[in-house]
């Protein structure tokens, strides 16, 4: 059996637009990238994990996709602004300690279009808020999904993908 991949995912500027209708309409792009690699997993580490269940995140995912989004990662609050650079990735660790036998081991990767939230570029693939998941990014998904495939997961996964296109909202 292969090894899982986990995938942290943000919605906002991942799955559509940041501020534009929540229609998810990049999503079957991702999910397409998806349906090459069985043995990625998706957990939600964007904030409407906080308004919504896990059931109803997964109603957004195809029907084939959804049994492979996995759960979502707690919830820190930060007591000192300090704390809010990287806060995604380490609700990211938290959740990995708490499912997986070595964290160290363990191959991850974020979709995410807020750099902030994430201390480890190369396992970052970073959206353009203003545009979602592109053909772009599926492209370095791809890549970065064979790398974990192929046993990359210990050292760089990638090299970090920015489509970034200015300070987000």
């Amino acid at each position: 059996m292969t090894n899982p991949i986990y995938i942290f995912m943000d919605f906002d500027g991942v799955t559509h637009p940041w501020g534009e209708a929540e229609d998810f309409h990049c999503l079957p792009l991702i999910e397409a990238v998806l349906r090459d690699f069985d043995e990625a997993r998706i957990i939600i580490s964007s904030d409407w994990r906080m308004l919504f269940s896990l059931p109803k995140l997964r109603v957004r995912f195809s029907e084939d996709i959804r049994p492979r989004v996995e759960g979502v990662t707690p919830h820190i609050l930060p007591r000192r602004s300090s704390e809010l650079h990287g806060l995604r990735e380490h609700e990211a660790m938290m959740w990995l300690r708490q499912h997986t036998t070595d964290v160290a081991e363990a191959a991850w990767c974020a979709l995410d279009d807020a750099p902030g939230n994430w201390i480890s570029r190369s396992r970052l693939i970073l959206t353009d808020f203003k545009r979602g998941f592109t053909e772009e990014d599926a492209e370095s998904m791809r890549h970065m999904l064979q790398a974990f495939r192929n046993g990359a997961h210990r050292q760089e996964a990638g090299k970090p993908h920015n489509n970034f296109s200015g300070p987000h909202p």
